[in-house]
């Protein structure tokens, strides 16, 4: 089998071209781009056997939660993915019960996100736990389950909330073209640590120049990503 090609241009972040005059805003447009069956056949497969595979870590991992917390082992938020249709994405929970009722108070005061997130790099809302299972990336898991019922992707922009998608400029519309992704190109190059508008280029670079090989290339980028856990918060 003959080695991947591994073009700059795709891996690497894209160089931002200096500022153009602002025009006036269009319309917004909705793209939405076809996954092909081939791709989504892929998906499930390898979701499945995922799942089959890691059920005993799986079974660990709820025990710690609903052992070391009180709440639901499952954390479910409706996210917004392909074509701007809203969904549930599932979560191994890592926050406190009163998480969603402390979050204006908390966001009002300090926030490390940028563009229209909400982040706090220390958290006090997280669980001992749940900051173990951030850090190892194990929270995101059950997103297999996301995969195999068709609402996200192995690859592809980090799923929104929609109170973030309220706030996008309309470049940013572009991100829901295709389904969001347990992991992707942003994801691997820094997670939270990037700059918004940096994981935007990443998300459109990604859209722009997607293919299977770009999706395999990604997937073996997130493993040392996960082990370097930079950005993960």
């Amino acid at each position: 089998m003959s080695a991947l090609p591994e073009p700059a241009s795709v891996l690497s972040p894209p160089h931002r071209a200096p500022a153009a005059p602002p025009a006036p805003a269009p319309a917004l447009v909705l793209e939405v781009l076809d996954h092909g069956r081939t791709r989504r056949v892929l998906e499930w497969t390898f979701a499945a056997a995922a799942l089959l595979l890691l059920a005993p870590l799986l079974l660990l991992v709820a025990l710690l939660v609903v052992g070391t917390s009180r709440g639901p082992v499952l954390f479910r938020q409706e996210r917004i993915g392909h074509g701007g249709r809203p969904f549930v994405v599932l979560k191994f929970r890592t926050m406190r019960r009163d998480a969603a009722a402390r979050a204006e108070a908390l966001f009002a005061v300090a926030n490390d996100g940028s563009g229209p997130l909400d982040k706090l790099r220390r958290d006090p809302r997280v669980t001992p736990v749940g900051r173990w299972l951030r850090r190892t990336s194990l929270d995101e898991l059950p997103q297999l389950w996301n995969v195999l019922n068709g609402t996200m992707a192995l690859v592809g922009p980090r799923p929104t909330t929609p109170r973030e998608v309220a706030r996008f400029v309309p470049r940013e519309h572009r991100r829901c073209a295709v389904r969001p992704g347990v992991t992707g190109l942003a994801q691997v190059s820094g997670r939270s640590d990037l700059a918004w508008d940096d994981a935007v280029d990443l998300d459109l670079h990604y859209i722009d120049h997607r293919s299977l090989a770009l999706d395999l290339r990604i997937l073996l980028r997130t493993v040392p990503a996960v082990l370097r856990a930079r950005g993960a918060y």
